[in-house]
């Protein structure tokens, strides 16, 4: 076995451990140390430390900057268009058709894509509602995540065109442009898309500077990573959030199953607020 270029001790993986778990309700197992230590050391070589000892007292020192390069490092943004197509399809068919009956008043619908990661998933809400809501409606996206990165990769909506293996060739055609010369290979989303999402970055254990009332939540592959306390926490602020039967889309292997009461399982892991 070949041998480490740094340091990595238990000590040096329980810090790291309690840093996400406080910053970000990151609950990392024993079978993540050798993840933590490949993906935290290239931050270390990049910052010419020598030790993880002197990278975890700069994170500390640093605070809330060198905290998201940490959990950027550590935490797996891979993802597409369309990702669980039936959450969209039930998006167009079933919810924002009782969304347009409800809200005919104010003509207003939006949806959080909360944990956006690198922006399939809120480019993916848009297209439906761009496709399924009638003109003259303000239909609007709030895409964010923790990480800067992938945010800034969500707002500057150029992507590798294997991303959009799950969208037909009618879609592609009307929703992206390609890339040609030194851009092939890739695919930008068009600008009537970007017009109705607003990117941002959120610490989901924070505050939430959330002013406007949201219809549907998406948070798909997020709350792996957390424990059952704070997966508890966090669903009971979306409750809080959503209006009665307001929709809540997680990912495929998340369950609110003795998590949280508020919800009632639709199907496929969508739910339904009930109280």
């Amino acid at each position: 076995m070949s041998e480490r270029e740094f340091d990595f001790t238990e000590k040096d993986f329980l810090r790291v451990k309690k840093v996400v778990y406080d910053f970000a309700g990151i609950d990392l197992n024993d079978s993540k140390k050798n993840l933590v230590y490949n993906r935290l050391a290239k931050r270390i070589r990049f910052l010419d430390m020598n030790s993880f000892s002197a990278y975890l007292d700069y994170v500390e020192e640093q605070g809330e900057a060198e905290f998201v390069h940490l959990i950027n490092a550590i935490t797996t943004n891979l993802t597409f268009f369309f990702r669980e197509n039936h959450h969209f399809e039930y998006l167009a068919n079933q919810v924002i058709p009782m969304l347009l009956e409800k809200n005919k008043a104010s003509k207003k619908i939006r949806i959080w894509s909360a944990g956006c990661s690198t922006g399939e998933e809120p480019y993916s809400i848009a297209i439906v509602l761009k496709e399924a809501v009638p003109s003259g409606w303000d239909a609007r996206v709030l895409a964010t995540d923790l990480d800067t990165n992938v945010v800034q990769t969500g707002q500057t909506g150029v992507y590798k065109i294997d991303r959009l293996k799950g969208v037909s060739d009618e879609r592609k055609k009307r929703w992206f442009l390609k890339g040609s010369g030194a851009r092939e290979g890739y695919v930008r989303v068009k600008p009537e898309l970007q017009q109705i999402i607003d990117f941002g970055q959120i610490n989901l254990m924070n505050e939430w500077p959330i002013r406007d009332a949201v219809d549907v939540i998406f948070c798909r592959n997020v709350v792996i990573y957390f424990d059952k306390e704070t997966q508890a926490r966090l669903f009971d602020r979306y409750a809080n959030l959503l209006p009665d039967n307001g929709h809540l889309f997680i990912g495929h292997s998340e369950s609110l199953y003795k998590v949280c009461d508020r919800f009632e399982l639709l199907g496929q892991t969508i739910y339904r607020k009930i109280r």
